[in-house]
């Protein structure tokens, strides 16, 4: 459905739902066309989509019909789909696809993850001081910078570099890959972050709020790398006011 709306030139019509919160036809359509499938292979789970809401339950399904809406209306090709099932609150199958570089992230848990068909090794080992680590700014809620800011600013010590591609699902798809090493982010929805959270969980890795708890999953407040990164990562998150 995306390829076939294709990557617009900047100025796609777009509709603020919030303060830096976008919704656009391809939004809708990407939205409708996932629920369909899921209305017909997977009928009677609980889904919850970012555009038409539902309902939370034990066995579930999170939709992100378009994850990075901005960049997607600016014709920047970092935008992606994500799709998860979650049973009793954990990602157990995630995929995220990223349609206009052609990219395909899928895992299932106790099965591997895979890019582009091929099996996704271990994370690798890496000193967090060479470690690339992407990010996400708290854009929408402002009252968390102070909080963010502290952690992003040791964090260019702590680490080699930061990237901020504006894709959070894509995020957690390429620390899984080991394109990055890590990925920390403050107030995501459940859409956002669950089946690249189940990406990184079947590379090796690891996921959690920053306090080390397992609350990310509705929080949104979100901590995943390889083994080092992510605890290097708890100890920066401890120093936050």
């Amino acid at each position: 459905m995306l390829r076939e709306i294709g990557l617009p030139r900047p100025g796609y019509a777009v509709e603020e739902k919030g303060k830096g919160d976008y919704v656009s036809a391809a939004d809708l359509r990407s939205e409708e066309a996932i629920l369909a499938v899921l209305a017909r292979e997977a009928p009677g789970v609980a889904v919850l989509a970012e555009e038409e809401g539902g309902t939370r339950g034990k066995t579930m399904w999170a939709v992100d019909p378009l994850d990075g809406t901005t960049n997607f209306t600016r014709g920047f090709s970092v935008a992606s789909v994500s799709v998860a099932l979650l049973v009793d609150r954990h990602p157990v199958v995630g995929v995220v696809i990223a349609p206009f570089i052609d990219l395909e992230f899928t895992a299932a848990r106790g099965r591997g993850a895979f890019r582009n068909g091929e099996r996704i090794p271990g994370h690798r080992a890496v000193d967090p001081s060479k470690a690339i680590v992407a990010t996400g700014f708290p854009f929408k809620i402002k009252s968390r910078l102070p909080q963010y800011l502290a952690v992003m600013e040791q964090a260019l010590v702590r680490f080699e570099d930061l990237r901020r591609a504006g894709s959070a699902a894509l995020d957690l798809a390429w620390t899984a890959s080991s394109t990055f090493d890590g990925f920390f982010e403050l107030g995501l929805n459940t859409w956002d972050v669950a089946a690249g959270a189940a990406l990184v969980l079947e590379a090796g890795g690891r996921v959690t709020d920053w306090s080390g708890g397992d609350t990310w999953i509705e929080t949104g407040n979100i901590l995943a790398g390889s083994p080092a990164v992510h605890e290097a990562l708890l100890e920066l998150a401890a120093q936050a006011p």
